[in-house]
């Protein structure tokens, strides 16, 4: 690791009951996150939020020690890190007041996509809740958006999102509750070597945190942090995808959910957000797009299939259409008129293009072009 100032970065979030917010007002006070550490117990004291508890940590400085051993394991694992003032830091991310101050990465450095989408649910997911999952991510892919999936690693509706972003080639981006020495659960470390390939795992725990409750709650506000909107697919009436949508509403971030029929376990959750209005209410990939206002993106390849199908026309037809492009609607009397041709050749060539998908027919016996026409 080429930075100096690692060991002191690792070591900060690694004191105990000290929290990001706290960690951001220590650097500032101090002027530097190497600073802190070299402050006397009474200048520690001097600055809010710290009491008799963090000023001892720092002086005593047990932490550091602690950090030179996580710089050996990333070393060893080829794990990288983003501080909170690095340029590459995920912009969405440091927008929240409780960002941490600095990540744990292994995989690509992906967290700054165009287009960002969390997608959280139940781990008890249903086949439902599984396949319409699948449908939104993969739709979304094939519409064009360059987006990033992020989700959490458990079972159920997370595993689906992570499995359908592959699937669909979109990049995600699991974040842990734990350390980067081990996968929780175990069922997904196969799952997880996939997604390292495009994606990344991301945490801001060190090794040896165990996968506890409080720690899932925390890595919550990355989840939400780290995205867009967050999509809620399935959800009973509490759970970690609840506080994940709690928390992006608390953010600013949209938040969207899928609903489910009334009384169904698993769609409690979700209903009770549409119905609070916390939460958009999707059930398609467009429904998406029109609450965040994604534009589609056709892919290049699919506009030349396109383009590939409009025939050539004929002299005759190529006077119809010049014409037609420079108003909205023509009467046939006039397109004949115009055209020169007469009235049985126009009314004939009207009627083959309009087969053809090239002009429509309106009321009063006008005509107009197509749109894919009218952009040629």
């Amino acid at each position: 690791m080429n930075d100096p100032l690692l060991r002191y970065k690792i070591a900060l979030e690694m004191i105990p009951h000290i929290g990001s917010i706290t960690a951001k007002k220590l650097i500032a006070y101090c002027g530097g996150v190497d600073e802190v550490f070299n402050q006397s117990k009474r200048s520690l004291l001097k600055i809010p939020g710290v009491g008799e508890f963090i000023a001892y940590q720092v002086n005593h400085q047990k932490v550091l020690e602690r950090a030179e051993q996580e710089i050996e394991f990333m070393e060893r694992y080829g794990i990288g890190t983003l501080y909170y003032t690095d340029h590459d830091y995920p912009e969405r991310l440091k927008q929240c007041d409780d960002s941490p101050i600095l990540l744990y990465y292994k995989g690509e450095r992906c967290l700054s996509y165009p287009k960002v989408l969390s997608v959280v649910g139940t781990r008890n997911a249903t086949d439902y809740g599984k396949g319409l999952c699948s449908e939104i991510v993969s739709a979304l892919a094939s519409r064009g958006h360059q987006l990033l999936v992020v989700s959490g690693l458990a079972h159920g509706i997370d595993t689906a999102a992570h499995r359908a972003a592959l699937k669909s080639n979109l990049p995600t981006v699991g974040v842990l509750a734990h350390g980067l020495n081990m996968i929780y659960p175990a069922a997904n470390r196969n799952l997880a070597k996939e997604m390292l390939a495009s994606g990344a795992l991301v945490t801001d725990f060190i090794t040896g945190t165990e996968p506890e409750r409080n720690n899932f709650l925390r890595r919550n506000r990355i989840i939400a942090g780290l995205a867009d909107a967050t999509l809620i697919v399935e959800s009973g009436q509490k759970g970690g995808a609840l506080v994940t949508a709690e928390l992006a509403f608390s953010y600013n971030r949209d938040v969207l959910s899928c609903p489910g029929r009334a009384g169904d376990r698993y769609s409690q959750g979700c209903n009770a957000l549409i119905k609070s209005n916390k939460a958009a209410l999707v059930e398609t990939a467009e429904d998406i797009e029109n609450a965040l206002n994604w534009q589609v993106k056709v892919p290049k390849q699919e506009q030349t299939q396109q383009l590939s199908m409009f025939r050539s026309l004929n002299p005759d037809e190529e006077k119809i259409v010049t014409l037609l492009k420079m108003v909205e609607r023509e009467s046939i009397d006039t397109i004949s008129s115009i055209s020169g041709l007469s009235m049985p050749a126009t009314s004939a060539l009207l009627l083959a293009m309009e087969f053809d998908g090239i002009v429509k027919s309106l009321p009063g016996k006008t005509y107009s072009l197509v749109k894919s026409y009218v952009k040629q």
